[in-house]
């Protein structure tokens, strides 16, 4: 079951990135074809990053206790609806609408992450989990580009094509996942606890970890093009081919982070910290190093590509699966990635403030600080499984 449910998992997730990646792609369209504003795109984000927020809490435990498989495939079906209606001619143009569908999208698309998790918790093996699960991520790099991809070579024919193309292709999928895929029973003595979440300090620290690692992912990967554009001077093709590299190369990170914590007997903390440690240093230092030239500002970029996806693929995956127990894996996964999620809704503003107030520079010192403190949430994690083990010992 382990091949199938891992090629099931991971074709599951990319395509959830389908109908997410395609609305940035969407937005220049909007505005030119239809007559709405950057304020409307921006509710619409905005309802779409807060509903995706609350959302995971909900559809974590419903995963629990439902069953992985109906809540990720129902959550395809909804979200690629929710797509294709953006192209709908009654009410293209409505500002209310595209808030209303991109709120629901939201909560759709907060059915993946959990039930998916779930699901290789379930059927994936404990032995190598770090690697297993670091490979099994890639879903992540390959949905976001696939998923901008097809949008935009599907809008250079109609751009309404770009809304109802990665629907139809979600679709699918969804219905190879829903005949495909199947959740494990539980033993007995565990149905009671089924959705139960006990909110434990390792689990706070990796949630602390991530809220501070979702403020610096998504920072670069909607804000950079603007800050090469910006500060940098390049050409805005060349600025956007550039700033994929941070994605492209982070998934080394995740593979890398994976592989080492393996070797050091599953240290998933002890990896985590320093890499978010390392990665406070490099965002500390992108200003002065992007300025010396091409190639060292896109050495830098995917530095701190590795350095970002290697220390939140592992702690939101297999650290997580650590310290919770099965029946609670999606309950587990939607607290994380909810209160993560509020720092994907921080940032946009964080960012905008900072730079236009205070300078780039000034932003870059702030992401510094940020992640480092979340070095500092799952360091303390690291001393307390020292002091256990030395416990043990004596």
């Amino acid at each position: 079951m382990f091949p199938r449910a891992f090629a099931l998992s991971w074709i599951a997730y990319f395509g959830f990135y389908l109908c997410r990646k395609n609305f940035s792609v969407l937005m220049p369209y909007l505005k030119s074809e239809t007559g709405m504003t950057s304020q409307d795109l921006a509710t619409a984000l905005f309802a779409y990053s807060v509903f995706y927020a609350l959302g995971q809490f909900a559809m974590g435990r419903a995963a629990d206790r439902i069953g992985a498989r109906w809540v990720a495939g129902i959550g395809m079906l909804v979200s690629a609806a929710m797509s294709s209606l953006m192209a709908w001619p009654a009410w293209l143009g409505l500002a209310g609408v595209l808030v209303a569908l991109q709120g629901v999208n939201g909560a759709a698309q907060a059915c993946g992450w959990p039930s998916v998790l779930k699901m290789t918790r379930d059927w994936f093996p404990v032995r190598n989990r770090g690697v297993v699960l670091g490979w099994w991520s890639t879903h992540l790099v390959a949905g976001g580009f696939v998923g901008t991809w097809l949008a935009a070579s599907s809008a250079e024919a109609h751009w309404t094509r770009a809304a109802w193309l990665p629907a139809i292709v979600l679709v699918v999928i969804a219905g190879l996942f829903l005949t495909g895929a199947r959740d494990k029973e539980a033993p007995p003595d565990a149905l009671p606890n089924r959705g139960k979440l006990t909110v434990t300090r390792p689990l706070v620290a990796i949630a602390a970890m991530y809220f501070c690692v979702k403020v610096t992912r998504y920072s670069f990967l909607f804000w950079l093009p603007l800050y090469m554009t910006e500060y940098l001077h390049y050409e805005k093709p060349l600025a956007g081919y550039s700033s994929s590299v941070f994605e492209l190369v982070g998934i080394l990170g995740a593979l890398g982070a994976g592989y080492v914590s393996e070797r050091l007997g599953g240290a998933r903390f002890a990896v985590g910290a320093v890499m978010m440690v390392g990665l406070a240093f490099l965002c500390a230092t992108y200003p002065v190093v992007s300025s010396l030239g091409f190639i060292p500002n896109l050495t830098w970029i995917g530095l701190i590509g590795m350095f970002t996806f290697g220390p939140d693929t592992l702690m939101a995956a297999a650290a997580l699966q650590d310290v919770v127990p099965p029946e609670s894996t999606a309950s587990a996964a939607g607290f994380v990635n909810g209160l993560g999620s509020i720092g994907q809704i921080l940032s946009p503003f964080a960012v905008a403030w900072l730079s236009s107030h205070y300078g780039w520079a000034s932003l870059f010192g702030m992401l510094s600080i940020v992640v480092f403190c979340g070095g500092i949430a799952l360091s303390t994690q690291c001393l307390k499984i020292f002091e256990l083990k030395q416990e043990a010992v004596s």
